[in-house]
């Protein structure tokens, strides 16, 4: 077996990827059970673990440039098709519509506490995780949705109660392109998406946020800068990645050949791939450099793809 990852801390080689899919997990009152897909390096254990929720109307089929990346470099994925997705195809009129937030935030822990339930139906993590080192991670809605996970709150918009969904197994995160303040929503957006107030005053895990300073994204009055509140409006530990020309597909992270990336750029990607993974693995391993090496890279480009803050 190769070294742990809290042991590797300059030389990241790379593994072969095996991915499984679908694994599905028994979910009653969802109305279809969930299907995930999990993609793991083929060697090493005490693995640690990603939790990937998918934007509006994707599935686990898609965040290859992502996912193959993290999983490659050490790091087991487990993505679920939450209600939303294209995929199911679920008719407009649908009376779990207006539950997709629940059914997203429902999913994530059902993942979490079915832990036991996916290895034995994955023979290819079996025995190898490292459950004390877990982390969530999204974009777009799925990054409001992991967001829930590192603290972050949201009124439910049926009776206004506080949603609580902060999980003590769940340790870091990685948030792209996740949406910002609810007072600053287009109008539409606020009657399309009532659950979107979020309160990152209360997200106390550590966090990379990842926004591209052209995404216009649709959802706000403001313009890119909203893409960063989750950042700005959260306590420390936090780091805040600004992709320079990056859209909301920050240069093609849904997908090699997917159609909604308007801002297509390798390096782009590239640069998120490594510090994402640098952030998580210094997040999860306490004292581990790496995310101090990206930084020092980063500073030292000439042509960087974006702009770090820490805080």
């Amino acid at each position: 077996m190769s070294s742990p990852l809290h042991e590797v801390t300059r030389d990241y080689s790379i593994s072969p990827v095996i991915s499984i899919a679908p694994i599905n997990l028994p979910s009653p009152t969802r109305g279809i059970d969930l299907h995930i897909r999990v993609s793991a390096p083929a060697t090493g254990d005490r693995l640690p673990i990603i939790l990937f929720s998918h934007g509006n109307g994707q599935s686990l089929h898609a965040y290859g440039p992502l996912v193959e990346y993290w999983a490659a470099h050490g790091f087991v994925v487990i993505q679920p098709t939450h209600l939303d997705s294209r995929v199911l195809a679920l008719s407009p009129d649908d009376p779990r519509r207006p539950d997709f937030w629940r059914c997203r935030e429902q999913d994530l822990a059902t993942i979490l506490d079915g832990l036991d339930h996916i290895e034995g139906k994955a023979p290819i993590i079996r025995g190898r995780l490292d459950r004390s080192r877990i982390a969530v991670a999204g974009h777009s809605w799925g990054a409001q949705s992991a967001s829930t996970f590192l603290g972050a709150r949201h009124p439910d918009p049926i009776d206004g109660s506080v949603i609580n969904r902060k999980d003590d197994r769940v340790k870091a995160g990685v948030l792209l392109a996740v949406p910002g303040s609810g007072r600053d929503l287009t109008e539409h957006a606020a009657r399309t998406y009532p659950f979107l107030y979020p309160d990152y005053s209360t997200m106390t895990a550590p966090a990379l946020v990842v926004a591209g300073d052209h995404d216009q994204g649709g959802l706000t009055v403001r313009g890119p800068d909203w893409w960063r509140d989750a950042y700005d409006l959260s306590p420390s530990p936090k780091a805040l990645f600004t992709a320079f020309g990056g859209e909301h597909a920050l240069g093609g992270i849904p997908g090699y050949e997917a159609r909604e990336t308007t801002d297509e750029r390798p390096r782009r990607v590239a640069a998120i791939q490594h510090l994402s993974t640098a952030f998580l693995r210094s997040g999860l391993y306490p004292g581990n450099p790496a995310f101090a090496e990206a930084i020092a890279k980063l500073a030292a480009e000439t042509t960087p793809e974006g702009r770090l803050e820490t805080k």
